[in-house]
């Protein structure tokens, strides 16, 4: 499998690093680069280049990278192949990171990752996979475990703790492809979800699986 690598990051001696670094293996290929977001939404949306893959850093001058990952990720056409973005950048905060995953990242490493991490997490998202730095994936899990328990498991307890956080977005009006986005699940996962909800909830449509949601307390 032939990976095509596009590099985003306003620092040219950082990109030749990566550059480097992923032309040593087979199958890795850098298609083309660029030093601010805008630069990258022109070029894949464009369809000046084609990538499976996305390096993206998010201190960018100008258009942010969340800002670019969310205009190239919404940009294409829906059955289109999106190209996966993989986050590289110094700050490793909570909200850098989970807005990263909002704006449809698969992925968030720290700059300075070794090599072989590097090359693993391309190969990994470019499966599908999503990939984190041991630094990040523990703040994540410290991020999320102190969310407090969603209001619906009183009102839902026959729904999962997954059925719940989709039932959430559904009734803030989100669509399958933007819940997908937020929980970093597939769109056939989401329907899946949204079917059984529908049937645990003994509902029609999503208007009406909204309504109750919002009564118990969800969509704000």
């Amino acid at each position: 499998m032939n990976v095509r690598v596009f590099l985003v990051d306003d620092h040219p001696m950082f990109r030749a690093g990566v550059r480097i670094a992923l032309a040593d293996n087979d199958g890795l290929e850098v298609v083309g680069e660029a030093a601010t977001g805008e630069e990258a939404v022109q070029a894949l949306l464009g369809r000046k280049v084609t990538a499976d893959i996305v390096l993206m850093d998010m201190q960018l001058p100008g258009c942010s990278g969340t800002e670019a990952t969310r205009t190239i990720v919404d940009g294409f056409p829906p059955g289109a192949a999106v190209p996966r973005i993989l986050v590289m950048s110094v700050a490793a905060d909570d909200d850098a990171v989970v807005s990263a995953l909002r704006a449809g990242a698969y992925g968030y490493l720290v700059k300075g990752a070794p090599r072989e991490e590097l090359i693993r997490a391309v190969r990994t998202v470019a499966v599908g996979g999503a990939v984190f730095s041991p630094a990040v994936a523990a703040r994540l899990g410290a991020y999320f475990s102190a969310v407090h328990e969603l209001p619906s498991r009183a009102a839902f307890p026959h729904l999962t703790d997954r059925e719940r956080e989709v039932l959430d977005l559904l009734a803030r009006g989100f669509n399958n492809r933007r819940i997908a986005r937020e929980l970093v699940l597939s769109e056939k996962t989401v329907r899946n979800h949204v079917s059984h909800i529908f049937a645990k909830l003994q509902v029609s449509d999503r208007a009406e699986a909204a309504v109750r949601a919002r009564d118990a307390g969800l969509g704000g």
